[in-house]
């Protein structure tokens, strides 16, 4: 695999830092990476793999590590419209092909340079949402809107979240208020 970006966030909601890579794959694209921090049940560490097409639509997903005293252990595949978490059939996904994992800004990559997305247009990009809190696959309706080169108004209305993204020039999120800023 060869790197293509990576990035280092320092949590801002509650002490911890992200640090995550995007590798051109024999599938397409991977992002990896491991999130550690201080989560109020305990320390946290979870390791992330995403595998995408070169058309930048999720393949599967790998998710381990600890939350608080819970050992984490998910897998998420994406088999033409259907989905499954750890082998079980998720319905209700099937016009989804992203996956956002609730944990890191390492996943909004995927839907920003596959959705091109004009400077005023604002752009419904529903993603398949791994809650790592619940264990649970479901639909996080999201609205991306352009406002400038490297800036983006983002909403989550299910989850009370917006902010304006700011993109680093390897497309990966730099600032996302208010949960997560880049320190490289």
């Amino acid at each position: 695999m060869t790197t293509e970006a990576s990035m280092f966030w320092r949590r801002l909601d509650m002490p911890g830092h992200d640090a995550g890579w995007l590798e051109r794959a024999s599938c397409g694209w991977t992002i990896t990476g491991t999130a550690v921090f201080l989560h109020p049940t305990g320390p946290a560490r979870l390791s992330y793999e995403i595998l995408c097409t070169a058309a930048w639509e999720t393949l599967s997903a790998r998710v381990e590590g600890r939350l608080g005293d819970r050992s984490i252990a998910h897998l998420v595949v994406h088999d033409d419209a259907r989905w499954t978490l750890n082998g079980e059939p998720i319905e209700g996904l099937e016009s989804l092909v992203d996956l956002d994992l609730s944990f890191t800004p390492a996943t909004n990559i995927q839907q920003l340079r596959r959705v091109p997305i004009k400077t005023g247009q604002r752009v419904p990009i529903p993603v398949a949402w791994l809650d790592i809190e619940s264990g649970m696959l479901s639909t996080l309706p999201q609205f991306y809107e352009r406002r400038g080169e490297t800036t983006l108004s983002y909403e989550a209305p299910s989850v009370g979240y917006q902010g304006l993204l700011e993109l680093a020039d390897n497309g990966f999120i730099a600032d996302y208020p208010g949960l997560w800023k880049a320190e490289l």
